[in-house]
Parts: structure tokens; C-alpha cells; sequence
């Protein structure tokens, strides 16, 4: 089972590799949206905001999220740390039910050049 500490090295890289994507993958990220990842694992939520292709003001809160951010995803902590890595497909953890995203249809539209 991955650790909080893994999980969010697994975010901050994300943020990294969102913030030096370019092309189609920067336009696709090019939002200004609240997000939260909830970890059902660990009993915990990162919540952030998705700015201009970068994600910023990154934390972690115990539980569900506080407020319902406009982009979601949940999962376990162990499919987060292996998306990021490359080792999980996205499109099929997500057809198979592993991973939860949730997000307005406009949004999710944008979003699946990042998938």
C-alpha cells in the first residue's frame, strides 16, 4: 500500500510534468479549476487548483474533500503512485472502475487529451 508521503511525491511530479507539458497536453491543462484527488486508502483528500496547466496550493486534508472541487478523481493510493509512473493506464482504470473522475462534460471533454 502506497504512503501519504508517496502519494503526494506521485502529485508533485504530476504538478511538474503538467507545468513543462507542451502542445496539446498545455492546452488541454490550460484550466482554472479547483481539484481534489481523494486516496480511499489512506482516508484522505488532496485538494488543489488546476492553473494554467500547472497544479498549485497542493494539500492534504483527512477524509472526504471539505467542499466538492470542479474536477475529482478518486482512487487508491497504490493506482496513483503507478498512473503517475506510467505503469496504469488511465483510460482503462478508469473504463474498469479503479479510478473515479468526475468533472463537468465541457471539462471531461478537455481533459481527454490528458488521458
Amino acid at each position: 500500500m502506497a504512503t501519504l508521503d508517496q502519494c503526494r511525491a506521485a502529485l508533485d511530479r504530476l504538478a511538474h510534468d503538467l507545468s513543462s507539458a507542451d502542445g496539446e497536453v498545455r492546452d488541454a491543462a490550460a484550466l482554472d479549476r479547483s481539484v481534489s484527488c481523494r486516496i480511499t486508502d489512506l482516508d484522505t483528500t488532496f485538494v488543489g487548483r488546476l492553473v494554467d496547466g500547472a497544479l498549485r496550493d497542493v494539500t492534504a486534508v483527512p477524509g472526504p474533500p471539505p467542499e466538492k472541487a470542479e474536477i475529482r478523481l478518486t482512487m487508491t493510493g497504490d493506482d496513483l503512485v503507478a498512473l503517475v509512473a506510467g505503469n496504469l493506464n488511465f483510460a482503462r482504470a478508469w473504463g474498469s472502475g479503479r479510478v473515479k473522475l468526475e468533472a463537468g462534460f465541457r471539462d471531461l471533454l478537455r481533459l481527454r487529451t490528458l488521458l
